[in-house]
């Protein structure tokens, strides 16, 4: 039996806000999902970020097999009491040598941590859908990708984006938008694999965020109304519910990499095969 650690950096009131809209926390979704992919793990959620969270140590960091780092409304690039907790978490993860996968702020965390930067988006953003991400020739050979097609969309929602990656990272994955979809980070004795976009969400969860940032999809040019992004979150989750239906796939322009759970999920899914074969000095 495996033992994951999921790491979620979301404040109590902004884990008690995504409740409320959806049911769940960013890491009691995230266990879930690790639930449905491997139901004999034993799974703990942490919160690093809060004040009176307990403080883990490498030593107890290196008994989990894997650790995960969720999404969340932190900015990394703000020194705050918050990130600098986040933060010194993951550098504990990265000297633990045990290997780890995050999404979104997730990634985000882990190169600021290993001494890259983030920043916010200028003058743009990716809502509901990361489109035509590519894999870099690094990409095309590492296991965190393997059975993506040459180009494919992703759920994401995300105005901040890694400005440099760190000594020792690689690039796996780009778009237009965002040049850093997927890297590797290698640092001390970790091991992290990430993404920007957000395998871990169903398409409910993302309609749901679309819904709540209407204003700011507005404000960003993404939409010339708030009807627009309702109507648009209506077919996410229309989608949701029913994804073999091509009127759906066809009307958000997307296939089965984006539409099929197994098509979203594949990066969590190929971390967790991965797993064995990643030494924990810093190697694979």
């Amino acid at each position: 039996m495996r033992k994951f650690l999921v790491a979620q950096s979301e404040t109590p009131d902004e884990r008690e806000a995504r409740r409320a809209r959806t049911g769940q926390s960013s890491g009691e979704t995230y266990a879930d999902t690790l639930r449905e992919l491997d139901a004999a793990a034993d799974i703990e959620i942490c919160q690093p970020a809060d004040a009176d969270s307990p403080v883990f140590t490498p030593d107890e960091l290196a008994c989990f097999d894997a650790v995960f780092l969720t999404g969340s409304p932190l900015h990394v690039y703000d020194d705050s009491p918050e990130v600098r907790r986040q933060l010194a978490f993951m550098r504990a993860v990265f000297a633990s040598g045990t290997p780890s996968f995050g999404s979104c702020a997730g990634l985000q965390v882990a190169v600021v941590a290993a001494g890259g930067s983030v920043r916010k988006m200028p003058a743009r953003m990716e809502a509901g859908l990361s489109r035509r991400i590519v894999a870099t020739s690094a990409g095309r050979e590492h296991p965190l990708l393997a059975g993506r097609p040459t180009t494919w969309d992703a759920p994401a929602i995300h105005g901040d984006e890694v400005a440099t990656l760190p000594d020792g990272a690689t690039r796996l994955a780009g778009n237009d938008v965002t040049q850093v979809q997927a890297a590797e980070i290698r640092f001390d004795k970790g091991v992290f694999w990430g993404v920007q976009y957000h395998p871990e969400l169903s398409l409910e969860e993302i309609a749901i965020a679309l819904r709540r940032q209407a204003p700011d999809l507005v404000e960003a040019g993404l939409a010339d109304d708030e009807r627009e992004v309702e109507e648009r979150a209506d077919v996410m989750e229309a989608l949701h519910h029913a994804p073999q239906r091509r009127s759906l796939r066809w009307r958000l322009g997307v296939d089965g990499e984006l539409a099929d759970q197994d098509g979203r999920r594949r990066e969590i899914v190929n971390f967790l095969s991965a797993l064995p074969t990643i030494d924990r000095r810093g190697a694979r």
